[in-house]
């Protein structure tokens, strides 16, 4: 058992170097055609979070108590960076092994790093706008020392989404229309995950369909830690547990069915 959880870990560890040299690469890859560059990972986060803002905050007007619309925009900016994170993690990992099929036929490259790579990059984004959101904190004078959390909410999150794309992007080979559902899938989770509203708005009536949402504990964690000065331990032992189970469940379903899968490629 112990074997098993630690197989990944050391993979990842033991490959660490080309882990972050295929990173770089596909950052400047992303990027280097670009007119703006890197300047992207500023301006997309905060191009979202203008669009919701507006939508929530003067469109739909929707107001949070003893919070002013700034307020309120920091708490939905606290909710949509790592749903941008994750989505972009998702989105680009499932079609990631089929893109890089050559992988799927060699020995030099392990197709179970794609993963790995795949979020770091997408990463890159939400880590920003966590650092601009942090940033606007600390002028303001909002930090909470429940901030030096923040390391493991993203190492949580990231066990999560290498976890999903190990057994999304290894079943899309054999079921290519699995690439076609993650659009809607992406909606879907955007409208039942409290981004721009917060758990203190939903009716009890509704929170057992919160319940089951991962996202909603992940998000739950980002808000706590970063805004309510709290790290939250029983949301982070979930989400945390959930996280691994996954994470070591995928790897060993990529594992077992990567030599079957070079045959569909």
């Amino acid at each position: 058992m112990i074997m098993a959880i630690a197989m990944p870990f050391r993979l990842i560890w033991d490959k660490r170097g080309v882990v972050v040299a295929t990173s770089l690469h596909d950052l400047r890859q992303r990027y280097q055609a670009s007119t703006f560059g890197l300047l992207w990972t500023f301006l997309f986060p905060l191009i979202f979070l203008g669009l919701y803002s507006l939508v929530f905050t003067l469109i739909l007007q929707v107001r949070v108590p003893e919070k002013s619309s700034f307020e309120y925009t920091l708490i939905i900016f606290s909710g949509l960076i790592p749903f941008l994170g994750f989505t972009e993690s998702l989105s680009s990992g499932v079609g990631s092994l089929i893109e890089n099929r050559s992988f799927l036929k060699g020995a030099i490259f392990p197709v179970e790093l794609i993963a790995v790579k795949t979020v770091i990059v997408s990463s890159v984004t939400m880590v920003v706008g966590l650092c601009i959101l942090i940033l606007i904190l600390g002028v303001r004078g909002e930090l909470h020392l429940s901030i030096v959390a923040l390391p493991f909410a993203i190492a949580i999150q990231w066990l999560f989404s290498i976890g999903l794309v190990w057994a999304l992007s290894i079943l899309n080979v054999f079921f290519r229309d699995l690439g076609n559902l993650v659009s809607p899938l992406i909606l879907f989770l955007m409208l039942v995950s409290p981004i721009g509203y917060t758990k203190d708005m939903v009716p009890d009536s509704m929170m057992p369909i919160l319940a089951v949402n991962p996202l909603y504990y992940m998000i739950s964690i980002y808000r706590d830690v970063i805004h309510h000065g709290v790290i939250p331990w029983e949301y982070g032992f979930l989400f945390g547990s959930f996280s691994l189970l996954l994470f070591v469940a995928g790897f060993h379903l990529i594992s077992r069915l990567k030599t079957l899968a070079a045959d569909y490629v």
